[in-house]
């Protein structure tokens, strides 16, 4: 059995939604503004950070150098400073790092 595909007016740019049988589109809920940011999802964005670029920890000492990132994966973070050498890396949290201003 196909379900019926409603298009209500306040919702005329986002797609179409599939409405249960049995119910119109009247009885479904309907954001009242599905742009404004969710503040819980706020909280899991994280700051873009580009291999080869120059990040530090959130609490790293002023005297240590900024590390160089490697490559970000899953929330992980793969970063080395420059004197350890090709092969030696770190892996950190995403959350701990921030780009370099």
């Amino acid at each position: 059995m196909a379900q019926a595909v409603h298009l209500t007016p306040e919702r005329a740019s986002c797609r179409p939604r599939a409405v249960p049988p049995g119910r119109s589109a009247a009885q479904e809920p309907v954001a009242l503004n599905p742009v404004a940011p969710d503040p819980v999802a706020l909280d899991n964005v994280l700051e873009l950070l580009r291999p080869g670029s120059f990040v530090r920890l959130l609490d790293q000492p002023s005297d240590l150098p900024p590390f160089q990132l490697i490559h970000c994966r899953g929330g992980r973070c793969w970063v080395r400073q420059q004197a350890w050498g090709p092969f030696v890396h770190w892996e950190v949290p995403h959350r701990r790092l921030s780009r370099l201003a």
